[in-house]
């Protein structure tokens, strides 16, 4: 069934953006004249009017140094308006295997079905076989906008709906754009890994649902070859983060290599020379944050060296308790206890919730979650 452009669309966007983008000064701007900024901006798109606006740059240095680019509320909404159209049609398209940005998937699920297959093809670690991890070299920064478009094209017929994914998908924001960063930190972000250098048609901002989405979408492609034509029956993907399993080396090595060219012919990318790594299943597989080994897992030291260091610049802070710095300290604590809930981990989230807890934070019995106390 074909998408309509309606206002009740418009209307079910505005909500959806709203619950994961809450009092920021945009949707408070946008908020205080709710009902004439939403029918002006289905106007707007009826008409064939719409363009996106200015978006805000700034740069974040933890866990790694990395430009954000966050979009307006206003077109955060239309990011939205095209994800509800257009993600059950590729969602069926999908393969089970493929954990980021799905609903009912991500890091926790891509762990278990990993964890499943390197206890499949080993017989419950009771003999070898051999795991291999990949990932795309800088993979938002190298994407093509215009073989992007092309992929999107296959499965959206929707006139109105192509003209405006092809104008957020072909977007540059760094054209266009207000910084939240002084320049020096610009400056420090790896020429390869900045957008202002990615090249003409080249690289989607990393911050926007649609770009999360389009990942996915470009890299589909891939998750076909890799099941259809490799028959690789023992495969997951996180983003650009790949780990393939095999009883025999030397075909992983050749699935590198025609893996490596199926992107560089199809897709344009290839795979980080650099960050290729084989080794027995057995001696531990890093993937989605944690290592993997026989009857246990563990979560990667740098989430909780990432963890600490935010406390600790939220008490070098002098603890500061206005809504968006415990907004923001329960996000990230929250991200880390819930990976710590994935394996024997209650110590360690015991340790963390006891050291930031106050009258203006709360964890849960279990020391699961952690929030504001005035929620």
């Amino acid at each position: 069934m074909d998408a309509k452009l309606t206002i009740y669309a418009v209307f079910d966007a505005y909500f959806d953006c709203r619950r994961e983008k809450r009092n920021t000064i945009n949707q408070l701007r946008f908020e205080a004249d709710l009902e004439k900024n939403l029918v002006e901006l289905y106007e707007d798109l009826t008409s064939g009017s719409y363009k996106i606006g200015r978006s805000i740059a700034f740069v974040i240095t933890h866990p790694k140094i990395r430009e954000v680019w966050a979009a307006d509320f206003r077109d955060r909404v239309v990011h939205h308006l095209i994800y509800n159209a257009i993600c059950d049609r590729f969602h069926r398209r999908f393969i089970r295997d493929n954990y980021a940005c799905i609903p009912g998937r991500g890091t926790h699920d891509g762990l278990r079905r990993v964890t499943a297959h390197a206890r499949s093809i080993t017989q419950s670690w009771s003999r070898p076989a051999y795991y291999m991890k990949a990932d795309v070299a800088n993979f938002f920064n190298s994407i093509d906008r215009s073989i992007l478009v092309k992929l999107l094209e296959q499965h959206v017929h929707e006139d109105w709906l192509m003209a405006l994914i092809r104008q957020v998908a072909l977007h540059d924001p760094s054209t266009n754009y207000q910084p939240r960063s002084p320049d020096k930190e610009f400056a420090m972000v790896p020429r390869h890994k900045s957008l202002f250098h990615a090249g003409d048609g080249k690289g989607l901002p990393i911050g926007n649902l649609t770009s999360q989405f389009f990942a996915n979408v470009y890299m589909n492609p891939l998750d076909q070859f890799v099941k259809k034509t490799l028959r690789a029956r023992y495969y997951g993907r996180y983003v650009d983060d790949m780990v393939l399993f095999h009883e025999d080396p030397a075909v992983l090595n050749d699935w590198y290599e025609r893996i490596d060219q199926f992107l560089q012919e199809t897709l344009a990318i290839r795979l980080h020379p650099k960050k290729k790594h084989i080794n027995f299943a057995d001696k531990g597989i890093d993937f989605t944050g944690f290592i993997i080994k026989p009857g246990r897992t563990y979560l990667r030291q740098t989430a909780v060296i990432n963890c600490k260091q935010k406390i600790r610049a939220w008490e070098r802070k002098g603890k500061p308790i206005d809504p968006e710095a415990l907004d923001d300290l329960a996000e990230s604590v929250n991200s880390y206890l819930g990976m710590l809930r994935q394996v024997d981990g209650y110590n360690a989230r015991k340790s963390v919730c006891k050291r930031i807890e106050s009258l203006f934070l709360q964890a849960d019995e279990d020391c699961t979650k952690i929030k504001p106390a005035s929620d």
